[in-house]
């Protein structure tokens, strides 16, 4: 199961943060199909949050067509986002691993790696090559 956690100086909603979060397990294949969300009560437990913020996000998935609400059940995964690239995932992560350990070993802290990555991650290819 998910868990959730929300960054308060991100500058992103709350309840957008929560949609993020799932549609991101959804597409790295930790969400599939029949799988049940934490219950609004748990969220709210957990992360401190309002009810009707994940009562919001939990609606904007469901009308996205990937959860569906079950009264008295639960919020269910009805369609995942994964492709074929999952298979790749693997690999790219612990290339990814490596590239945090030396970033980490050359003196970098996460914001500094954080930045680095962003702003790589943004350029566009054709300038890097």
């Amino acid at each position: 199961m998910i868990e959730f956690h929300l960054d308060g100086r991100s500058g992103v909603a709350p309840y957008m943060q929560l949609i993020q979060q799932v549609r991101q397990a959804m597409r790295l294949g930790l969400l599939t199909e029949g799988d049940q969300l934490p219950t609004v009560k748990d969220v709210v437990a957990k992360v401190a949050i309002n009810p009707n913020t994940v009562l919001k996000a939990y609606r904007e998935l469901e009308y996205a067509g990937l959860v569906a609400a079950r009264p008295g059940v639960g919020t269910f995964v009805i369609r995942t986002l994964t492709d074929e690239s999952l298979a790749a995932h693997g690999p790219l992560r612990e290339e990814l691993r490596g590239w945090l350990a030396r970033a980490r070993a050359a003196g970098l802290d996460s914001e500094s790696i954080e930045a680095l990555f962003v702003t790589t991650f943004r350029t566009p290819i054709e300038e890097t090559a």
